[in-house]
């Protein structure tokens, strides 16, 4: 059976290797796209429509369990390039 995880963004469950794991490092979210990186982990689909509604909803935070603010600029950054060079 595969291990099953739930977007932050969507709330949608899904097999582990459609989501994208995030862990925050230093106040940054970073993709952690191997699911190797230490620390806790928040799952997400890797879309733009996903990553911005758990940006919009701050649940980063929240499944991090981190206080304060998280820098989202990376992971951003990330999903756009992703999402550019699959629709060319």
């Amino acid at each position: 059976m595969e291990p099953v995880r739930t977007c932050v963004g969507c709330r949608a469950r899904a097999p582990r290797p459609s989501l994208l794991r995030v862990v925050a490092h230093d106040g940054v979210l970073v993709p952690d796209e191997r699911a190797v990186l230490p620390g806790r982990g928040a799952w997400v689909h890797d879309t733009e429509s996903c990553v911005d509604a758990a940006i919009r909803r701050r649940a980063f935070g929240r499944a991090l369990r981190v206080s304060g603010p998280l820098s989202d600029q990376a992971l951003v950054t990330r999903t756009n390039t992703e999402h550019h060079q699959r629709n060319g």
